[in-house]
């Protein structure tokens, strides 16, 4: 799925959520199911979440200026935290339904269309899903992944769902369906958590993984000729992109000319080779 785009790829997601809301809503309008309510809920938060990522990635792929000399690509973190939040709103929802249906039972409705509609608007979701986290891997947009991880958990959601309203269904105990949708409620609150969790996690300038550190010092290795040494390597995450700063030492009876050309040429194969945008500070070996 090299060939989306983020912006097409969050279009996609807008796309599914328009339509897993029909699909889910019409469940819930055919049954009468809390959980086929919780679950219709997830998928407008999903819209939400879709829409709101799509404004930050625009931004977070807006050129640098004077006042934001390093780009702006932590804005795709204010959408995962915009997302938590919005997950938060929605499991607070579902739970006060679910304890109302739980306190005055009802039962349900024909369940084999509603059931039908759900399964049909989870695995939209699921398609949807995989081809995010393929798009967001190959641009590394926290935002897409993040998007991704929200729409896999209303897979399961909805897994959970139908499992409730047919064991409900079949044993004729109405109060499993809202208890159902009280899991799925504490379900959707771990995820706006783990959500919020990693957008402040990036606002803080973590660190590359290891894998990605690794790759950075192998090709500074292969840069080093003729005495330079790089040292004090330290990096930071901003969305999309990565920043990386080390330190080359070289002898002290190098040129200026001699140590920069060296810098330039490590800077430029890090740039190439992974993507990372390296500063070098150069300093006397001794």
């Amino acid at each position: 799925m090299r060939t989306l785009t983020p912006h097409q790829a969050l279009l996609l997601s807008i796309l599914a959520a328009l339509t897993t809301i029909g699909m889910k809503a019409g469940a819930w309008w055919l049954t009468g199911s809390v959980g086929f309510l919780s679950d219709a809920l997830e998928s407008l938060v999903n819209l939400a979440g879709a829409s709101f990522a799509l404004l930050m990635v625009s931004l977070a792929h807006a050129p640098a200026d004077p006042e934001h000399p390093y780009g702006h690509g932590k804005a795709e973190y204010f959408s995962a935290a915009f997302e938590g939040m919005l997950i938060f709103v929605a499991a607070l929802v579902i739970l006060a339904t679910a304890v109302e249906r739980l306190i005055h039972p009802q039962p349900l409705g024909a369940l084999g269309l509603g059931t039908v509609l759900s399964v049909g608007a989870s695995l939209v979701n699921l398609v949807v899903a995989r081809i995010l986290f393929q798009v967001g891997r190959a641009h590394r947009s926290l935002a897409l992944e993040a998007d991704a991880r929200h729409l896999m958990t209303d897979v399961w959601t909805t897994a959970g769902v139908v499992a409730g309203v047919g064991l409900a269904s079949l044993s004729g105990w109405n109060w499993l369906d809202p208890l159902v949708a009280a899991g799925v409620a504490v379900n959707i609150l771990r995820e706006g958590w783990g959500l919020m969790h990693r957008s402040v996690d990036g606002l803080m300038d973590r660190a590359l993984d290891d894998t990605e550190i690794r790759r950075i010092e192998a090709v500074l290795q292969s840069c080093c000729n003729g005495g330079g040494r790089f040292v004090n390597l330290k990096t930071r995450v901003a969305g999309a992109m990565q920043f990386a700063h080390v330190d080359l030492r070289v002898p002290g009876d190098w040129t200026v000319a001699h140590a920069h050309a060296l810098a330039d040429a490590a800077e430029e194969a890090v740039r190439t080779q992974t993507g990372t945008r390296l500063t070098t500070h150069i300093e006397p070996i001794d």
